[in-house]
């Protein structure tokens, strides 16, 4: 494994301890790197009214193209989970949005535990601008 893929990896599970999860106690940690080579941290934050509640996918996301990125080249999920975490279904969504479907999405469990896939296989299928009427 490259030495920029583990340092990805260890921020995206330094970032479990920075979760604000005081109802849930599952925390998540996301790393979104842009293709020139920055880093967006991110961490899901939770609110008592659960709706509001933010996914650490999302987190990293929104903070990177509120900073005007727009190209990413790889995303880390890691969670407290015994297999590798799974985005929920709003996330992937966002991921694809912003994400080119080829794009590689690593997700970490436990001890490691980790799956690669892409954008497109984490979520096939998904709506796109294409399929508006404008």
């Amino acid at each position: 494994m490259s030495t920029a893929k583990q340092e990805w990896i260890d921020v995206a599970i330094e970032a479990l301890d920075k979760a604000y999860v005081p109802y849930s106690h599952f925390p998540v940690g996301a790393c979104l790197v842009t293709k020139d080579g920055h880093i967006y941290q991110g961490l899901n934050i939770e609110n008592a009214s659960f709706g509001l509640t933010n996914c650490a996918e999302r987190t990293a996301i929104f903070k990177a193209v509120s900073e005007g990125e727009r190209e990413f080249q790889h995303l880390v999920v890691a969670g407290h989970t015994p297999e590798p975490i799974s985005p929920c279904g709003a996330c992937r969504q966002v991921i694809s949005e912003f994400c080119a479907p080829d794009m590689p999405v690593t997700l970490i469990g436990d001890d490691g535990v980790k799956k690669e896939m892409t954008v497109e296989e984490l979520l096939p299928y998904f709506f796109t601008d294409k399929d508006l009427n404008v």
